[in-house]
C-alpha cells in the first residue's frame, strides 16, 4: 500500500473517533509521558499542535508549561518546507496559521535553536512498530530531524488504530525512538 491510500484509510479510521473518544484517549496519552523520565528530565519539549481528529495536545502542552517546562512549538514555512521552532509561553499566544495548525502570533513568535530541545512529541498519520511513520505529507518532521547536530528522544503519539504492521519508507524517512497510544508504549 502507497503512502497516499494508507493516509486516507487511517484518517477514515480516526474520523470515526467521537469527540469523548479522542478527549479520553489523548488523557491516557498524555499521563502516560508524564510518567516518563524522559519528560520528567526534558527541560525544553517541542510538541505539535494538535488540529482536528489528532491527539489532543493543548492540555499537554498547558501542564508542561505548568510543570516549568519550556514548550516550544513547530512553525511551518511552506515556501521553503522547513519547520522553525518558536517558544510558547501560554495557548493564548497561538493563532491558525498554514495548514489551518495554530502557531504563535508574529508578537509571540519567539525562534529558538533546535539542539537545544530535550524531547520531541511527533505526529502522524500511520505509525509502524519499527518507528517509521506515515505524515501529513509535506516531509517537515523528516527534514528538521535529520538537521539536529544531537540524538535527541523523539516519540511519536496517536491513537492505537493508527498502529500498523508496515509503513512505505523511502531513504529521506526517520524512525521515532518510541510511540504512544491509549493502549501500549512501543519502544522501536
Amino acid at each position: 500500500m502507497n503512502k497516499k491510500t494508507l493516509r486516507k484509510e487511517i484518517l477514515g479510521k480516526r474520523s470515526e473517533l467521537s469527540r469523548e473518544e479522542i478527549i479520553k484517549y489523548s488523557n491516557i496519552i498524555s499521563n502516560e509521558i508524564y510518567e516518563m523520565d524522559l519528560y520528567k528530565n526534558a527541560k525544553r519539549i517541542m510538541c505539535f499542535v494538535s488540529n482536528g481528529t489528532e491527539v489532543e495536545t493543548h492540555p499537554l502542552i498547558e501542564q508542561a508549561i505548568k510543570d516549568g517546562k519550556s514548550i516550544v512549538v513547530p512553525i511551518t514555512i511552506s515556501e521553503t518546507k522547513e519547520l522553525l521552532v518558536s517558544d510558547v509561553y501560554s495557548l493564548s499566544e497561538l493563532e491558525v496559521g498554514d495548514y489551518d495548525i495554530e502557531v504563535p502570533k508574529k508578537k509571540f513568535t519567539r525562534i529558538v535553536d533546535p539542539n537545544t530541545i530535550d524531547l520531541i512529541l511527533v505526529p502522524g498519520v500511520a505509525f509502524a512498530k519499527d518507528g517509521y511513520r506515515v505524515g501529513y505529507g509535506g516531509g517537515y518532521y523528516d527534514r528538521f530531524l535529520s538537521k539536529l547536530l544531537n540524538p535527541t528522544p523523539t516519540i511519536a503519539i496517536g491513537f492505537d488504530l493508527q498502529i500498523v504492521d508496515k509503513v512505505p519508507t523511502d531513504k529521506y524517512d526517520l524512525p521515532v525512538d518510541m510511540i504512544v497510544t491509549e493502549k501500549r508504549i512501543i519502544h522501536c
